[in-house]
């Protein structure tokens, strides 16, 4: 008899773990809350995959022996409780995907900030270098969906900490911890805590054959990491210190050392800029090592990455003004990594939802470098009130086009327009992208 397996939510990561586990011999069921998306309706119904939409069967979900959760479910919702309390086994896509992976294997990267950056780098230096691999996880495209459709002896995923929820064996090969910084705690109970523990949870069955690549600079790893009993083989990377496996940066050189020999990689080479973009070139780096990639190859990747669309993407010099479109920077901590690297004086975008920030984290930088802010946003008091006296002009917009034809006017030859907004987009934008997209549609029109 086949095994009942309920995938809770039709999002890419619902609809990939339905696809791998009806090939794998489930008896599958896919139940949406909301309205499922015709495109992936479509992938059901030709796969004779049976669901529903708009509700939820609870007879039928709780007759289940697993139920896969999408990630984007928190905890609190109704349907999920009655499943806890049923007592039956919850999973995520990649512990679904880690069960029938085969012989292949599975580089993951985790953090808080850098997740995406550092992950397409690391798959741009791989591909480069000719690993077989794809590009998978909360970057965009389905792990499980991959397996089923095209499997890989590599595959090289972002994984947020939504996404290592409910795993229960998933073990990496290579695992990467960029950094931990507050976000996201309405999912873990307000407990900072809670997301720690979440995001180490892609060392915990770890063994000797595998590599933990983490950030030796960050306070909160440094702190949590020692308390750990793990089983990896650690090689951290950092700024402050050197270690005898690893990288650090000392001045204008990168040393990076896995086995016995030592690569010396210039700074300068780095296509990508600022010291938030050396810590995550460093991660690629190693990781890209592990899996047996040569330093030439390395080496003429890191300089020719091309960068993310909406993260620091720069956009257009529009007489003699640079625009760049960060967009992707939701949270205050991936502004502060932005103003870091900003060496002109800027005019900076804030504004959207705001996920309870905390702005006299970014006060120092923005009395430093930007000259105005523009704010994209329906309500901007808390902006408006945080620096008030920082920057002698704050503007408020409503839409994209107003917010760049702003910027435009208090920016002058030599100066950088940067869209950084620290918060979510959902009060004026679809998404992000969306966000990122009309700023340099805006751009454009100049």
């Amino acid at each position: 008899m086949s095994k009942k397996l309920i995938i809770l939510g039709s999002g890419e990561s619902g609809i990939g773990s339905a696809l791998l586990a009806k090939q794998k011999g489930y008896d599958v069921f896919v139940s949406d809350a909301g309205l499922i998306k015709d495109q992936y309706k479509k992938e059901l119904l030709n796969n004779n995959i049976e669901f529903e939409e708009g509700g939820h069967n609870a007879e039928r979900i709780l007759a289940a022996n697993e139920v896969m959760k999408s990630p984007g479910i928190p905890e609190k919702n109704e349907m999920v409780k009655a499943i806890r309390k049923a007592g039956i086994f919850v999973i995520s896509e990649f512990e679904l995907a880690y069960r029938h992976k085969g012989n292949s294997k599975i580089l993951g990267i985790t953090g808080t900030n850098g997740k995406s950056t550092t992950t397409s780098l690391c798959y741009h230096i791989c591909k480069h270098g000719g690993l077989d691999c794809a590009l998978v996880g909360n970057i965009g495209y389905s792990i499980a969906r991959q397996m089923a459709e095209d499997p890989k002896e590599w595959y090289i995923a972002e994984i947020s900490s939504f996404q290592l929820d409910d795993t229960q064996t998933f073990r990496p090969d290579v695992a990467v911890l960029l950094n931990i910084t507050e976000d996201h705690l309405d999912r873990y109970d307000y407990k900072f805590e809670n997301y720690i523990k979440a995001k180490f949870q892609i060392i915990k069955h770890q063994t000797q054959s595998d590599y933990f690549i983490y950030n030796a600079d960050d306070e909160v790893i440094k702190k949590y990491y020692p308390l750990l009993t793990t089983n990896t083989n650690p090689l951290p990377f950092s700024m402050k210190q050197e270690f005898k496996k690893g990288a650090h940066i000392k001045g204008d050189q990168m040393m990076l050392r896995i086995q016995e020999e030592r690569v010396s990689m210039s700074i300068y080479d780095f296509a990508l800029k600022g010291k938030h973009n050396q810590y995550n070139t460093m991660a690629a780096c190693i990781a890209a090592t592990t899996v047996g990639i040569r330093k030439e190859k390395i080496r003429e990747a890191i300089s020719d990455y091309a960068g993310l669309e909406h993260r620091m993407e720069s956009v257009a010099s529009v007489r003699g003004v640079e625009f760049i479109n960060d967009s992707k920077a939701t949270n205050i901590n991936s502004t502060w990594f932005a103003l870091e690297s900003m060496n002109k004086p800027t005019v900076l975008i804030l504004g959207g939802t705001d996920k309870g920030n905390d702005y006299t984290l970014i006060a120092e930088l923005v009395k430093e470098k930007v000259k105005a802010i523009v704010c994209l946003g329906l309500d901007n008091k808390k902006i408006k009130e945080a620096f008030k006296g920082l920057v002698p002009k704050i503007i408020e917009t409503d839409n994209a086009s107003k917010c760049v034809d702003a910027c435009f006017k208090l920016a002058t030859k030599g100066d950088v327009v940067l869209l950084s907004p620290a918060c979510a987009s959902f009060d004026l934008f679809k998404n992000y992208e969306d966000r990122g997209k009309k700023f340099k549609e805006a751009v454009l029109a100049l």
